[in-house]
């Protein structure tokens, strides 16, 4: 009996022991940042409270895990690279640092232009000898001094870092109008650039501007196939390709239109079979879709013969009206959100507002990715073809100076703790999004758009806490 009091007294003290300890390991951390103060831990304005009076003003669901994160970034382009090649190599290194490293924005997806995009320095593709059906004349030789050390730089901070790929343009002989472009002219009123394309050349969206003979199809599919290898063997491994960039768009710098039907034939017949001979396990994603209308993804994800080969899809700008109904009717289709709106150079708060509401949509709507556009720009911000547009980063190239702007803060705040194989949770409230990390932390993100703190209650599970956020602010709430 005695032996009995003693061994109950000794599990009432380890069960005492284990509580405190779970009391002791919970710890709240808020990080701000307003359009003035970048990046800062309170540790005050985050706290534990015994109870809320009243409905919480954020519900998380921490037992609802909906759809993992394969990962966060932005896009590498020919311009970002010669803007950083400005700075003496220790201060570059600081900006690729700051983008990739783990006390950076630790960013963990990456995409790459197949050839020339609109920030590309001239049109190019990896083949441009006409006709060149076998693709003899393949090569990469321009990305290995451009492209691909931009890319190593992600690599060396993360080798298990995630790159994906899509092209502009197919190589210009491939295309009913043999022009790397689809529309003449100027860029419109304020801007400078075009490529001068002889008005009867123009392709518009209402068709494909693809060559759709079998030779053409082989021929394209086989330039896929070669450059996931070439990338590979370059130390840049792609792990998967979306076959075209803003699919329905018919501008004046590099594009190619593909009706669903085209695209679908094309990744059915062609494209996955080829990747299936030559034993490559290079995903194929759908996209990159920039339709409103769903019925683009539809027809090719109920295509006989694509469906198979088709393991996700990407959208971005009008695509973000398609995406709720794809992820509804296709629930175990992979969903991204390939490109942010790039803005006209604003890189200011507004920017970050724009950008915040579209993460919301996309996250609440099943995408498990999220990626910028283009991360580094000049002080001009500008394309080939005379668009200004914003940047993470601007470095000016006669000054030296490197700004981080509000759009760089706010992926931060995301991107340093939410990373591959995390999971987004289900929430309730305004202005949030939730995340359950894989150590165990649940990460909540919140925006205050009032011009004055407010104060939230938040419930985590059975956790209550209280918030101070400060005015117009973008926060991120860690709970351990």
């Amino acid at each position: 009996m005695k032996n009995y009091i003693v061994n109950i007294k000794m599990m009432l003290v380890v069960a005492l022991c284990i509580m405190f300890i779970k009391v002791e390991a919970q710890k709240v951390e808020l990080i701000y940042t307003t359009t003035s103060d970048r990046w800062v831990k309170d540790k005050k304005a985050a706290k534990f409270e015994k109870n809320i009076a009243g409905n919480p003003d954020i519900t998380v669901y921490a037992d609802s895990s909906l759809q993992v994160v394969d990962g966060i970034g932005g896009a590498f382009n020919e311009l970002g690279w010669t803007a950083t090649l400005a700075l003496p190599k220790e201060d570059a290194s600081k900006v690729f640092d700051a983008l990739f490293g783990e006390d950076g924005c630790n960013f963990s997806m990456g995409r790459v232009p197949i050839g020339a995009s609109d920030y590309a320095l001239s049109y190019y593709s990896m083949d441009d000898v006409p006709e060149d059906f076998e693709m003899r004349d393949f090569n990469i030789d321009r990305d290995r001094f451009i492209m691909i050390p931009y890319l190593k730089e992600a690599f060396k901070r993360r080798p298990n870092f995630k790159l994906w790929g899509s092209p502009w343009t197919p190589p210009a002989w491939m295309k009913v109008n043999e022009h790397y472009s689809l529309r003449a002219g100027e860029m419109g009123e304020g801007r400078t650039g075009g490529n001068k394309m002889a008005p009867g050349k123009e392709i518009r969206t209402s068709s494909t501007a693809f060559k759709m003979q079998k030779r053409y199809l082989e021929a394209y599919a086989l330039y896929f196939s070669k450059f996931v290898k070439a990338y590979k063997e370059a130390g840049t491994p792609v792990f998967m390709i979306q076959p075209q960039n803003e699919i329905l768009y018919a501008p004046n710098w590099p594009a190619c239109t593909w009706l669903t039907e085209d695209m679908s034939y094309f990744i059915g017949d062609f494209l996955g079979p080829k990747f299936e001979a030559d034993s490559i396990d290079t995903e194929i994603w759908l996209g990159t879709i920039n339709s409103p209308d769903p019925r683009y993804v539809q027809y090719a994800l109920k295509h006989k013969n694509a469906k198979k080969y088709i393991k996700g899809v990407g959208f971005q700008w009008n695509g973000e009206r398609s995406i709720p109904t794809i992820a509804k009717e296709f629930p175990n289709v992979k969903l991204m959100q390939t490109e942010n709106k790039c803005g006209e150079q604003e890189n200011d708060w507004s920017s970050l507002e724009r950008s915040w509401k579209s993460m919301v949509h996309y996250f609440n709507n099943g995408a498990g990715s999220y990626l910028y556009w283009n991360m580094i720009l000049d002080e001009t911000g500008k394309s080939a073809w005379g668009w200004p547009q914003n940047s993470m980063v601007v470095i000016d190239k006669n000054t030296k100076e490197v700004k981080y702007n509000d759009e760089f803060y706010l992926f931060k705040h995301l991107s340093h703790f939410v990373q591959p194989g995390d999971h987004f949770l289900k929430s309730e409230g305004e202005n949030q999004l939730a995340f359950k990390l894989k150590d165990g932390r649940t990460m909540l993100m919140v925006y205050n758009p009032d011009k004055n703190e407010k104060i939230l209650n938040i419930k985590l599970g059975e956790i209550n806490l209280k918030a101070k956020l400060k005015a117009v602010s973008i926060n991120t709430i860690v709970l351990n």
